[in-house]
C-alpha cells in the first residue's frame, strides 16, 4: 500500500520558554517535539506541551517534569493505526495513573504529585488540543485570538479558588479534548496561570498580531508578565503555522486501521521490502517470522496475527497495543520495538531478533543449576519485568517459554530477555481488566496467577507469582504445586492444591529460601509479596523472620527429642522394676 502522496509537509515557527518568572524555583515545565522523521510527522505530528506544578502539592515540580517528559516520549511512540484522540488518551491515562499511585505511595510525607496539562498536537490540517487544570490554549486566527480551553478551577469567593481537576489527582482522569481545523498563518499560544493571570486576552491579542516571530513574540509576553507584577513561573508556548501539508490524510489513516491480516508467509516472499528467512514459530494466535530488511540488510523478528481472527475486533485492539507497549519499554532485558517508517500493507509489527534458546529447553539442558548461576539469570528477568512495571504495566503471562537466554560468544556470559507482550495488561489503558484468555492459560497454569482464572487482577503480585515460580524451577527444577496445576480448571480445584516444600525436592535449599518461594507463589495475596524488590531480596539474603521461624523450629525438634528421651527412660526404668519385682516374688 502506498502511502499518501505530500509535494509540502507541515512547516512551524515555534518558540518555548519556561523561567521561573518571579517566583524562587520553577515547577513549571514546557516541551515542543516536531519530528525529523516526515513519516512521524505525517502520522502523528508535532507535540506542544505545557505542565504546571500544583504548588500545595510537594512534589508538584516532580509531577509537571514526569507529565511532560513522558508523553513527549510515548506519544510519538502509539500505533500509526491509533487516532490522535485515542494516543493521547492512552499515553496520559497511564500518565494520570502513574502521578496519582506516586502521590498515595508518599501520602505519609505529603508529596502529592499534582500538576495542571494541556498538550496541542498538530497532525495534518488540525490541531488536537487536550486539556486539564488552569493551563490553557489560545487560538489566532487574523487578528483574533480566542482562549479554547477551560480552567478547571471552582471558586469560593471573588479572591478564593482552587483547582477542581489535575494529572495525579484522581484515578480516573477527566481529560478535555477538541479539534480545530488549522489554516495557514494561525497561530496557537499554550501557557501557564503565570502568563495569563496577569497579562490580558486584549493583550496577549496584540502581542500574537504584532508580525513578530514565535521568539520573539514569546519574550515580549514574557516581559509584559513582569512587568505587570507576575509572582509565578512563566511557561509560553507559541506556534505560528507558515505551511500546511497539501493533502488530507484522514481518508488515508482510515484505511491504515483496516490493514488487512496477512497470508501464511513462506521463505523467499518479499513484503514491505522485508524479505521473509524462515518461519520462527506458529500457532492459532500468531506467527514469527525471521525477516531481513533489504535497504540496510539488518535481521529481525515480524510478528503477524493469525487469520483465525481477522473478524475479532478486540483481538486486532489488542495486537496493536502490544506494539507500543513494546515500544514504551527500554531496558536490556526486554525485546527491543523497532519502529517503521514504510508504509504497511499488512497488519504485523518488527522487532528485534534475539538468538538463544528459550528458558524453558535451557532448564532442560542445564539441570542441576548452581545457585549463583540461578540467581543471577533470575535477577536479569526480574529486570525486565520490572521495566514493565514501571511503565504501569502488567505483564501476566511470565513464563520460560517467553525467556530466552543468550550466551556471549568468547566468554560465556549469560543474558535473560523477555521477549513476549501477547498478554501484557497497562493500568490506566484497559477500560476493564481482561484476565489471559483460558485458552492462553491452558498449558502455562503453570506459571500464570490462579487469580486471572476468576477474573481478578492481582496487578504486580500476579508477575511476582510467575517470577517466584520461576525461581522455584530454577532452584529445584520442580514445580513449586506439581504436576497437578496443569490440570486444575476452577478455582475450587486450586484450594486443593498444597505448597510442596523446595527441600523436598532438593535438600541444599536452605530453610529461609524454602519459606521465601513459599511466600512468593501464596495463593493468599494477603501473603504473597507486593513488589519485585521484596522477593529478590528474601532470595538473596536471609529474612530474619525465616530465620526465626527456622530456629522455632528446630527448638520445636529439640524439645520433642528431649521428651522422647525422657520418655524411653522412664519406659526403660519401668520395665527393670517389674523385671526385679518378678526376680524377687520367685
Amino acid at each position: 500500500m502506498a502511502g499518501p502522496e505530500q509535494s509540502q509537509q507541515l512547516q512551524l515557527d515555534y518558540f518555548v520558554l519556561c523561567n521561573e518568572g518571579g517566583k524562587q524555583g520553577n515547577e513549571d515545565a514546557a516541551a515542543a517535539l516536531v519530528p525529523e522523521s516526515a513519516h512521524l510527522l505525517t502520522y502523528k505530528g508535532a507535540i506542544f506541551t505545557v505542565a504546571d506544578g500544583v504548588s500545595s502539592a510537594e512534589a508538584g515540580q516532580e509531577a509537571s517534569t514526569t507529565a511532560v517528559r513522558t508523553f513527549i516520549q510515548d506519544y510519538p511512540k502509539t500505533p500509526d493505526t491509533w487516532s490522535v484522540s485515542h494516543s493521547a488518551g492512552q499515553v496520559l491515562s497511564t500518565i494520570n495513573l502513574r502521578l496519582y499511585r506516586h502521590s498515595h505511595a508518599f501520602a505519609n510525607e505529603m508529596k502529592g504529585q499534582l500538576c495542571t496539562f494541556s498538550t496541542a498536537i498538530i497532525k495534518s490540517h488540525s490541531a488536537h488540543i487536550f486539556h486539564v487544570g488552569d493551563s490553557r490554549v489560545y487560538h489566532w486566527r487574523n487578528g483574533q485570538c480566542q482562549q479554547l480551553t477551560h480552567d478547571h478551577t471552582a471558586h469560593l469567593s471573588q479572591d478564593r479558588h482552587f483547582l477542581a481537576r489535575a494529572l495525579g489527582m484522581d484515578s480516573n482522569l477527566q481529560l478535555d479534548h477538541q479539534r480545530i481545523n488549522l489554516q495557514t498563518h494561525d497561530k496557537l499560544l499554550l501557557s501557564s496561570d503565570g502568563l495569563h493571570e496577569f497579562v490580558s486576552l486584549e493583550a496577549i491579542q496584540e502581542a500574537l498580531s504584532a508580525g513578530l516571530s514565535a521568539q520573539a513574540t514569546a519574550e515580549q509576553l514574557f516581559a509584559l508578565a513582569l512587568a505587570n507584577g507576575c509572582d509565578d513561573n512563566v511557561s509560553i508556548i507559541v506556534v505560528d503555522i507558515q505551511q500546511l501539508p497539501n493533502e488530507n490524510i484522514d481518508d488515508y489513516h482510515e484505511k491504515l486501521t483496516k490493514l488487512p491480516f496477512p497470508p501464511a508467509f513462506s521463505p523467499g516472499m518479499k513484503v514491505d521490502g522485508y524479505e521473509i528467512i524462515s518461519e520462527l514459530f506458529a500457532s492459532s494466535r500468531s506467527h514469527l517470522y525471521l525477516v531481513r530488511d533489504s535497504e540496510s540488510g539488518a535481521e529481525m523478528v515480524m510478528k503477524t496475527p493469525s487469520e483465525n481472527f481477522s473478524d475479532d475486533t478486540a483481538y486486532i485492539e489488542r495486537f496493536i497495543r502490544e506494539e507500543w507497549i513494546g515500544s514504551r519499554i527500554e531496558s536490556p532485558h526486554v525485546t527491543r520495538i523497532i519502529r517503521q517508517n514504510r508504509p504497511r500493507s499488512f497488519l504485523y509489527y518488527l522487532m528485534e531478533y534475539v538468538e538463544g534458546v528459550n528458558m524453558e529447553r535451557w532448564l532442560e539442558i542445564n539441570q542441576p543449576i548452581k545457585p549463583a548461576r540461578a540467581l543471577h539469570i533470575l535477577e536479569q528477568v526480574a529486570a525486565g519485568l520490572q521495566a514493565f512495571h514501571d511503565c504501569e504495566a502488567i505483564h501476566q503471562d511470565l513464563k520460560p517459554g517467553n525467556i530466552i537466554i543468550q550466551q556471549e560468544p568468547g566468554t560465556g556470559k549469560e543474558t535473560a530477555k523477555i521477549v513476549d507482550f501477547g498478554s501484557v495488561f497497562v493500568a490506566g489503558v484497559a477500560e476493564i481488566f481482561i484476565p489471559i484468555d483460558q485458552e492462553s492459560v491452558l498449558g502455562t497454569a503453570a506459571y500464570s496467577d490462579p487469580l486471572y482464572l476468576t477474573g481478578k487482577n492481582s496487578a504486580i503480585q500476579g508477575d511476582v507469582y510467575a517470577l517466584a515460580t520461576i525461581a522455584y524451577e530454577l532452584f529445584t527444577g520442580k514445580l513449586p504445586y506439581g504436576s497437578k496445576i496443569e490440570e486444575c480448571k476452577t478455582p475450587s480445584d486450586y484450594d486443593r492444591l498444597r505448597y510442596i516444600s523446595a527441600r523436598k525436592a532438593n535438600p541444599a535449599v536452605p530453610v529461609w529460601l524454602d519459606r521465601a518461594l513459599e511466600k512468593g507463589v501464596s495463593f493468599d495475596l494477603q501473603v504473597r509479596y507486593t513488589t519485585l524488590a521484596s522477593f529478590l531480596r528474601d532470595i538473596r539474603q536471609p529474612n530474619p523472620e525465616f530465620l526465626r521461624d527456622e530456629v522455632k523450629q528446630s527448638t520445636r525438634g529439640s524439645s520433642l527429642l528431649f521428651w522422647q528421651l525422657l520418655s524411653g527412660f522412664w519406659f526403660v526404668t519401668l520395665l527393670l522394676v517389674i523385671y526385679l519385682f518378678v526376680i524377687n516374688r520367685g
